[in-house]
């Protein structure tokens, strides 16, 4: 095929020829080599001591459902705990809100740098905490809560709302919805669930 004629492969780069089969192939090999090493090095050591049944992926908050998240939480004071905390942007975001001491929990030791690093990038290292915790291990996490929490917590959920609580306002849409959990309404709810039970 005499270049120019049609049917010639249009991919090319600067003083090179077509983009033929063979680099087509080796463009989809590598691509998919990238895929898997992100999944193998950035995601896949936060689930290896995670059961199947409670393991969730990595899904980083968007602005709006950050935004959401600390419009639930305004005009409050106090210790804020992000439980999963990924790349640490909801914790930086409550620090810069006043929400102090603001700490993240987080499984994955890749994703703890990456909280780390951004939270010296944003000139809060030291400021803000990021733990390695592996929850899996505590008691299931809305019992834990329900025991430890005061009256006065409120617990912010986004994109996997407590299943058994019943919010006490909510916020967005879609990947963008929060729900927002009231630890004394939480715990009047449980308490006349219980009650109900015994008549």
């Amino acid at each position: 095929m005499e270049p120019g004629e049609p049917g010639e492969a249009a991919w090319r780069g600067p003083g090179e020829g077509p983009l033929g089969g063979r680099a087509l192939l080796e463009l989809a090999v590598a691509t998919g080599v990238t895929a898997w090493a992100t999944w193998a090095v950035l995601l896949m050591p936060g689930f290896r001591r995670v059961p199947l049944r409670l393991q969730v992926p990595y899904h980083p908050s968007g602005p709006q459902q950050a935004a959401n998240a600390l419009a639930l939480l305004r005009g409050r004071s106090g210790k804020t705990v992000d439980l999963g905390s990924g790349d640490g942007r909801l914790v930086l975001e409550a620090y810069k809100q006043g929400l102090r001491p603001a700490v993240g929990y987080e499984l994955n030791p890749w994703l703890l740098c990456l909280s780390h690093y951004r939270a010296w990038k944003a000139g809060y290292h030291g400021k803000v905490s990021f733990l390695k915790k592996d929850l899996w291990k505590k008691p299931p996490l809305a019992t834990k809560l329900l025991a430890e929490l005061s009256d006065e917590a409120r617990v912010v959920a986004g994109r996997f709302p407590f299943p058994s609580w019943t919010p006490t306002s909510t916020l967005g849409q879609g990947l963008e919805q929060v729900w927002a959990y009231d630890m004394k309404e939480v715990r009047r709810a449980a308490q006349s669930s219980v009650e109900g039970s015994r008549v």
